[in-house]
């Protein structure tokens, strides 16, 4: 396979600033690099913006782009808030307890901790209204094996139907 992992995941940002204290100081992201620019590099567009980056352990970046002269952000109203959110992984649960202690005494609410039988998570908010998981893997070689071994049946039963193949229902079944 020639990807070999996440360079960066880059989304808008209403106030660089805002962004890199949640970034660092909530979550301890290393803020790595900034760029900024008048005009877009790939399409020549004239748009002044800046563009700021947080390491995380892997070496992959979380990224963010302010765009001042363009029209205020929103998000697609058509698609539930639950839906498009980044998940990052923390290394065990008492990390992922801490976070959540930590963002509550912040103000920030916070859901869970959610198990989903490969992963516990919480979810939240930045202040950019990106909601974020932060997750345990709790997979193991065997879950792994089961869930690889129907994907494909549960993909093609999808496609035709558009209603849950009930092929591993038994990861949310306690």
């Amino acid at each position: 396979m020639d990807i070999k992992s996440l360079h960066h995941v880059a989304y808008r940002c209403k106030d660089a600033k805002q962004t890199a204290d949640f970034y660092t100081k909530v979550l301890g992201l290393e803020y790595a690099m900034a760029m900024a620019e008048d005009r877009v590099p790939s399409t020549g567009e004239a748009s002044p913006y800046m563009h700021i980056f947080f390491r995380m352990g892997d070496g992959s970046y979380v990224a963010f782009f302010e765009v001042p002269e363009s029209p205020p952000m929103g998000r697609d109203a058509n698609t539930p808030a639950w839906v498009q959110h980044l998940a990052l992984r923390v290394p065990d649960e008492k990390t992922l307890m801490s976070y959540k202690a930590k963002l509550e005494k912040l103000g920030i609410e916070v859901v869970g901790p959610t198990d989903h039988t490969i992963c516990k998570s919480i979810y939240f908010f930045d202040p950019n209204g990106h909601r974020l998981e932060l997750a345990v893997d709790t997979t193991t070689p065997e879950m792994k094996k089961r869930l690889a071994a129907v994907s494909e049946e549960m993909l093609a039963e999808w496609s035709k139907t558009k209603k849950a193949p009930h092929h591993a229902d038994w990861v949310h079944k306690k």
